[in-house]
């Protein structure tokens, strides 16, 4: 549910033309030399693949030490993570 709606809204956000300032990179690759969309994942112009494979890296680190239902820190129902974080 959440999830899905940030990623529509920074689908959204993107083709309209708002991107992150300065570079995504060391060799100088702004934030908005990608294409938006599915583009920026397959394509001639996407995101390398070792930096997609360093976002669903940090996604999985996220969702196995960070992003867990601790029981006693205010969970009120099923992903609720008012866990400090």
């Amino acid at each position: 549910g959440r999830i899905s709606q940030l990623a529509s809204l920074g689908n959204i956000i993107t083709r309209a033309g708002v991107h992150l300032g300065g570079n995504i990179d060391y060799s100088g690759d702004s934030f908005d030399s990608y294409p938006n969309g599915l583009a920026a994942l397959f394509g001639p112009d996407s995101v390398p693949d070792k930096g997609t494979v360093q976002i669903f890296c940090f996604i999985g680190l996220l969702e196995l030490f960070v992003m867990k239902d601790i029981a006693g820190t205010g969970n009120e129902f099923v992903g609720d993570f008012r866990n400090g974080y």
